[in-house]
């Protein structure tokens, strides 16, 4: 066992997570990449088809509007993807990158500082998009094509590309009802009806969420509506079941229901019966979350105190097992 736990802390540590997204959500993300990029090529050659820029300059602009496809596509909803994200991001860091080669050349100072500088000023600026790291750079490394162009590098070809990607990204989610771009369209009006506070356990709010990502100190990639409407969710999903399973079984999974690092879920090994509760011991082995791979034994009456709910294993996810159908 000593291997699988092994096993799992080096995936946890690389920061290799299951992939839950469905089959169609795959597609889907990969068919609008290459319709935005298509798009991206096809009005950057109809604009440029004088002759006036060499084509390979192009090439050194969609580079990073490749990026920014991934995010658009695969991730509509992520703050990294929004339309200010996007424009501003790529705009800004131009900026940067023109005015750090007209200061310093095409030196490898140039190019640090291009980088460097983008990525604080996008965070002061709140428009924090990862490609707009290329954009910088590529103004200080594109050649003279790109230098000749002085900051009207920034309106053209990098405005042309970044709003061509930005209107197909409208579009194209815009034919599904579950990615509609920009995030805010994505509204999910069931929502807005809410249990009543009193009808529950807990209640946690905007300020409890707010104040726990300024403790975290660190990026978090979604949106302030999609982190609530997130909480929203969970909550009714913790409202389906908040009571401790009446029996436990073997060969069954069981979650203690709690969040982050102290998340478990444990099967039941073996739960013979005993006449005498001080003795009515079960055998577990927990599957996920912490301590996994760790086999235990603990008093029947103890596991069922622990244990929040019944759950099953469906598409790498641990799911909550209905009531009537435990």
């Amino acid at each position: 066992m000593r291997w699988k736990n092994a096993l799992s802390e080096s995936r946890l540590f690389i920061g290799l997570e299951h992939n839950r997204t469905s089959h169609s959500e795959k597609l889907i993300s990969g068919l609008g990449a290459v319709v935005g990029i298509a798009a991206v090529l096809l009005i950057t050659h109809l604009v440029y088809e004088s002759g006036t820029i060499d084509i390979n300059t192009h090439y050194l602009v969609v580079a990073s509007m490749g990026a920014s496809a991934v995010l658009v596509f695969a991730v509509p909803h992520g703050v990294l993807s929004q339309p200010w994200s996007v424009v501003a991001g790529h705009l800004l860091s131009g900026f940067i990158g023109v005015t750090c080669y007209q200061l310093l050349g095409a030196s490898t100072l140039a190019s640090a500082l291009a980088v460097g500088l983008s990525v604080t000023g996008m965070y002061y600026f709140r428009c924090i998009h990862p490609p707009g790291g290329a954009t910088a750079l590529t103004a200080v490394i594109g050649g003279e094509q790109v230098y000749s162009l002085g900051y009207e590098f920034l309106l053209s070809p990098i405005l042309i590309n970044v709003l061509t990607i930005i209107l197909v990204a409208i579009l194209f989610n815009g034919f599904f009802a579950w990615r509609r771009y920009p995030a805010h369209m994505g509204k999910r009006p069931s929502l807005n009806k809410s249990a009543q506070a009193a009808d529950r356990q807990f209640e946690l709010t905007q300020e409890d969420f707010s104040a726990a990502i300024e403790e975290l100190d660190s990026y978090v990639d979604i949106t302030t509506e999609g982190l609530t409407d997130l909480l929203e969710l969970a909550k009714r999903h913790a409202e389906k079941n908040i009571t401790h399973p009446t029996e436990i079984k073997a060969g069954k999974f069981y979650s203690n229901g709690k969040l982050g690092r102290l998340w478990s879920v444990r099967q039941i090994i073996d739960a013979p019966s005993a006449q005498r509760p001080h003795k009515d011991q079960v055998i577990y082995k927990v599957v996920a979350g912490d301590q996994s791979y760790a086999t235990n034994l603990c008093l029947r009456s103890e596991f069922k105190l622990w244990a929040r709910f019944e759950v099953e294993l469906i598409n790498q996810r641990w799911i909550k097992v209905a009531e009537e159908s435990i």
